[in-house]
């Protein structure tokens, strides 16, 4: 690989040089290595070639994009590498404001440009609440952004304002008719408004999609569509193609899932050009796309919310390093109402450890170069494009949502998409902060956690028996594996103990009707048929074994079980 950062020259040697001559390896040595530790952890067979470590360690995207283990230079063989972020230096720390009387607002408002927050997205209903929500707020050093239900109302309001306070609004402010809701009238008079004011004047907005559950290029392409609509829209009324495209400021979100962000941001940046190239838009500069990114407000759990810091923080350094102009990341408490102060602050200093301290934004593009992330760009790129071709011709867009709804919500209820707090690691003892309920919020985002958010909000009134079996040596496996499970749907445990026989179970057993057994294999094969017909005596309606399905049990729980279904059922036998 090279030393430096840029993009490669095309290898067509087998070794993979690093610094030194005597850091060079070949291939098959990293093969060999990788098959090692993936034998340990029984991945692989000892009798498995090597070469399958490819296989086993790469993972696909929603949208079917493998994401490889190891780039090679041969990835980017016969691929383009267009889309490299523009952005020079830190980017712009934008905070939301809405759903909230106004007063509290520009109370946070303030407090948020005083602490290093360097521009606003604001939420309102017509503009009526601007002057009072941008009080005191410098509209020529403060962008302002704005989304409303009524763009044109709501952008006569901002130029009214800034009139009234003789100020050249900041040129990055955008007075924000989101181009996917606002009629062809309104999208015309509010461009026409921002070209007097020298400022953006559109959204296209790709997070509607992503909130609805729509996968990185369902984003992408939808964005690209509802683009290409309001340039048609613009140019019809008669505003140079190029002077159009320079109103326009694209929203996407950003995700704990990395690679896939950057790749996104760097995609997005090659799909406009082209689209703008073909409209016949020569001057590369003109052929730029300005992004705001947001981080994703699904990926948000309500349990645990701690937990969102550090989602955000994936999220907004991908976020960064896909160059993004704009950053917005939410406040990690934003699932529970309205943040506090602490949420917020968090939020904002958030991207200033990422610039300041990290030194982020120091290079324009930190990935470029990168085999993986430049095979993931184009990957992406080509496969939204062909999808956005599709939404041109007429094909419905929302189906396909749906199917990749279903499954990541399948990923989801078998855990093979973590989800920390909520279906991993739950706490059930938790005390969630307290926050103010959300005004007018619309209609509410479905988290990725929800059906596992929706058990914990009703906790099971009965507990399950753990039974385990053997020294706490033996069952600690198996009884953490199943405490967290039950956890992730609201269930308590009362386990058992050390036991050393089936008395011992018995002597812990209070009459639960649900009882698990958790132990070794060992112990299964020596006393788990008895343990469970003993406790079935006792009263227990409802056997199940952490472990593999054993005939003397009513149910099992082990590694990949759907934990959604299997919740399901002990929750209904518990009640």
């Amino acid at each position: 690989m090279r030393a430096h950062r840029g993009y490669p020259d095309r290898v067509t040697d087998t070794p993979l040089t690093l610094a030194q001559p005597e850091d060079t390896h070949s291939g098959a040595e990293w093969e060999a290595a990788a098959a090692a530790v993936l034998r340990k952890s029984r991945k692989l067979a000892e009798d498995d070639a090597d070469s399958l470590v490819w296989d086993r360690l790469t993972r696909s995207t929603l949208d079917g994009i493998p994401i490889t283990p190891l780039g090679t230079p041969a990835d980017l063989d016969g691929l383009q590498t267009a889309g490299r972020p523009t952005r020079a230096g830190a980017w712009d720390i934008r905070a939301h404001y809405g759903h909230a009387d106004a007063a509290l607002l520009n109370e946070h408002a303030l407090v948020d440009l005083d602490g290093g927050v360097t521009s606003m997205w604001v939420s309102t209903a017509d503009g009526a609440d601007l002057p009072d929500v941008l009080d005191k707020v410098l509209l020529d050093l403060a962008p302002v952004a704005i989304s409303s239900p009524a763009p044109l109302a709501a952008a006569r309001a901002f130029a009214a304002l800034v009139a009234e306070r003789y100020v050249d609004p900041h040129p990055h402010t955008n007075l924000g008719a989101d181009a996917a809701t606002a009629s062809p009238e309104d999208l015309v008079a509010v461009a026409r408004l921002a070209l007097d004011l020298g400022v953006l004047g559109v959204v296209v907005d790709g997070t509607a999609v992503h909130d609805r559950g729509a996968s990185d290029v369902q984003e992408l392409a939808a964005a690209l569509a509802t683009g290409v609509a309001a340039l048609r829209t613009l140019t019809d009324a008669g505003i140079g193609v190029a002077e159009a495209a320079a109103l326009i400021e694209f929203r996407y979100a950003a995700t704990a899932e990395q690679f896939p962000t950057i790749a996104k941001l760097r995609a997005a940046r090659r799909l406009w050009a082209r689209v703008l190239e073909l409209s016949g838009v020569e001057d590369a500069d003109a052929r730029e796309q300005r992004q705001h990114a947001v981080t994703s407000r699904p990926m948000l759990g309500k349990y645990d919310p701690y937990v969102n810091m550090l989602r955000t923080t994936v999220a907004a350094f991908a976020a960064g390093v896909g160059g993004a102009d704009a950053v917005t990341v939410l406040p990690f408490d934003a699932p529970l109402g309205q943040p506090d102060g602490f949420g917020r602050r968090i939020a904002r200093n958030l991207s200033h450890l990422l610039i300041d301290e990290s030194h982020v934004a120091e290079v324009a593009d930190p990935a470029g170069g990168s085999y993986v992330v430049e095979k993931l760009t184009d990957d992406t790129a080509v496969a939204a494009w062909e999808l956005f071709a599709r939404l041109d011709a007429g094909e419905d867009l929302e189906p396909l949502i749906a199917d990749v709804v279903a499954r990541r919500e399948q990923e989801v209820a078998t855990r093979k998409r973590p989800l920390t707090g909520i279906s991993e690691f739950p706490n059930l003892a938790e005390t969630l902060p307290e926050r103010a309920p959300l005004v007018d919020a619309g209609e509410p985002v479905r988290r990725y956690g929800a059906s596992f958010e929706a058990l914990r909000d009703e906790p099971a009134a009965a507990r399950v028996f753990l039974a385990t079996l053997g020294p706490i040596a033996q069952h600690t496996a198996r009884a953490t594996f199943a405490t967290n499970l039950f956890a992730a749907g609201g269930v308590a445990v009362d386990p058992a103990g050390p036991t050393a026989g089936v008395e011992d179970l018995l002597a812990a057993y209070d009459g639960q009707s649900v009882a698990c057994l958790a132990g070794a294999d060992a112990a299964y094969g020596e006393w788990g048929a008895e343990a469970a017909a003993a406790l079935r005596e006792a009263g227990a309606t409802r056997v199940i074994i952490a472990g593999k399905p054993t005939d003397y049990t009513d149910d099992s729980c082990a590694m990949g079980v759907d934990a959604l279904a299997f919740l399901t059922r002990t929750r209904e036998a518990l009640a």
